[in-house]
């Protein structure tokens, strides 16, 4: 992943009602607008120019270049797994198989992965990663935190700072995450599995 805005897969309003196009435009254009610039600024001249946003949110000590690296990731990875609304939208095969070997049940990982993502206490992440044998695990990450950091390989995320649904949904995160699901492509998280 290169220092630069990623380009949506989607129009900006294709995401309604769910995520509106004001949302979209703070959100992405705003919030991921504002990482992608101070990052570039951060590390100009330092042994991070050139790298990847991955390499810096591995090697950057806790401080200003991680927490910008590590929003960048994490909204890209967020931004490039959705797709507009698809009624009954479920992961299949490979994925399907590895969600329910892990959780029991597609059913139970979204009651597990909703009660990570609501009860994460202040900004941060709900994610869907696979350690280094290949298990499937939810975790929660406050602030610019990810997987990445801890070794795992990130497969799916949901973005549960205010900023990410507080004009939909105002203090309704559960409600957006409710309505989150039909808005995920998994064929993009499928092709995230090692």
């Amino acid at each position: 992943m290169e220092i630069k805005m990623p380009t949506l897969p989607y129009a900006p309003d294709a995401l309604a009602p769910v995520i509106s196009n004001k949302t979209i435009d703070f959100h992405y254009g705003k919030h991921l607008q504002g990482y992608v610039n101070t990052l570039a600024k951060l590390i100009e001249g330092t042994a991070f120019a050139g790298k990847s946003v991955e390499d810096i949110v591995r090697e950057a000590p806790d401080g200003p270049v991680f927490n910008n690296a590590g929003q960048i990731f994490n909204h890209t990875f967020y931004f490039m797994q959705l797709q507009p609304a698809t009624a009954d939208n479920k992961p299949q095969g490979r994925l399907a198989e590895a969600i329910n070997a892990a959780f029991g049940s597609f059913e139970e990982f979204k009651t597990q992965f909703a009660q990570a993502a609501t009860t994460l206490f202040g900004s941060g992440w709900a994610w869907l990663s696979q350690d280094a044998n290949g298990k499937l695990l939810i975790t929660k990450e406050t602030n610019a935190n990810c997987p990445l950091r801890n070794g795992l390989n990130p497969l799916f995320v949901i973005d549960v700072w205010e900023h990410a649904y507080y004009i939909d949904y105002q203090n309704r995160r559960a409600d957006y995450v409710a309505d989150f699901w039909n808005l995920v492509n998994w064929n993009v998280v499928a092709e995230r599995l090692k």
